[in-house]
């Protein structure tokens, strides 16, 4: 399959302007969640109240019911509140951390190694991992919604898998951080991750399956691509990048303290947060009609139009996937 490797590039900014029908759907799920305030009504911004319809197919009915769920979450398990001192010791040994680079689009950049997992406690991983999304969020750029994830599998073994956690990531970034994964690329998995990978299908929504593509250093295609997505200067030498620095978690605990500083002033700085039980109590009375999905509900969605285009290589499977992220005013 022949493509055009500049155009798919481009790609990475795809315009989602809102249309005059989609800003009535905004407001009528407005609507149905009703008054908010405080760090709800900080989250709940235009953009990010499309995202979620964007996430339900512009469904109105479960996107309220779904971002209903993620406020109730959200006062429940403060995310935005998480401090590094809360995560270090998750994170000492670099398995998720955010780049000092984006990709060319803008795009915030989490690298993950999962060989170098250093916790038994799947509460323990999700709460960092909830604090590495929200660090990469606050992070991204005016005109960008999305990120990139990229997954180095060196040293990976069987050891490291767990169903458990694979599960409790897929939901919390599913249902909480709507349409911010514009692509994960699977650096060098082994081939006894592909069985695996297809057994854990189940659990992602096609848009998040689709954006999921393997790579492969000794795939000149592959390398291509990462030309094309990365400066090659800042990009990881385990990613086939010229950057072997390697991670350091003193500089890494200092840019992460900065950057509580930057989400403290961003949650408290326009808006005082609203005691928890006011927020729930609120959200508690709003009452959707019974043909919302159900909360484990698969939605079978189909992309946006111009959402993604693919990168066949014949010969390696799905080697990368250019997909389309989104500008956006808000960053959260």
């Amino acid at each position: 399959m022949s493509v055009d490797l500049k155009k798919t590039a481009s790609n990475g900014n795809e315009n989602l302007s809102i249309s005059q029908e989609q800003q009535a759907q905004i407001n009528e799920v407005r609507r149905l969640i009703g008054p908010l305030s405080g760090k709800a009504s900080t989250y709940c911004s235009d953009a990010s109240i499309a995202r979620y319809l964007r996430a339900r197919n512009w469904n109105v009915k479960k996107a309220a019911k779904m971002l209903k769920q993620s406020l109730k979450w959200r006062a429940e398990y403060k995310p935005e509140e998480i401090r590094w001192e809360e995560v270090a010791l998750e994170a000492e040994t670099g398995k998720i951390y955010r780049s000092n680079y984006t990709d060319k689009h803008g795009r915030t950049v989490l690298v993950m190694r999962p060989s170098r997992q250093n916790s038994k406690s799947t509460k323990g991983q999700i709460k960092y991992l909830v604090y590495c999304m929200e660090n990469a969020v606050l992070n991204l750029p005016t005109q960008q919604e999305k990120m990139v994830w990229l997954i180095d599998f060196q040293g990976f073994n069987l050891s490291h898998i767990s169903v458990k956690v694979t599960r409790e990531t897929a939901h919390v970034l599913q249902d909480h951080y709507p349409e911010r994964l514009g692509l994960a690329i699977l650096y060098n998995p082994p081939k006894f991750f592909e069985p695996f990978f297809t057994m854990v299908k189940p659990l992602l929504e096609p848009k998040t399956f689709n954006k999921v593509k393997f790579a492969y250093s000794d795939d000149q295609n592959t390398k291509k691509i990462m030309e094309d997505l990365f400066d090659m200067d800042l990009l990881e030498s385990a990613f086939g990048g010229n950057d072997d620095t390697g991670f350091d978690i003193s500089k890494y605990a200092e840019r992460m303290k900065e950057d509580d500083k930057k989400s403290s002033s961003y949650w408290t700085g326009e808006n005082s947060p609203s005691p928890v039980s006011n927020i729930v109590s609120s959200l508690d009375s709003i009452t959707l009609d019974a043909d919302s999905e159900s909360d484990n509900e698969k939605v079978n969605s189909s992309p946006d139009p111009e959402m993604e285009k693919e990168i066949i290589n014949p010969n390696k499977h799905i080697v990368v996937n250019h997909v389309a992220s989104n500008a956006s005013a808000d960053t959260h």
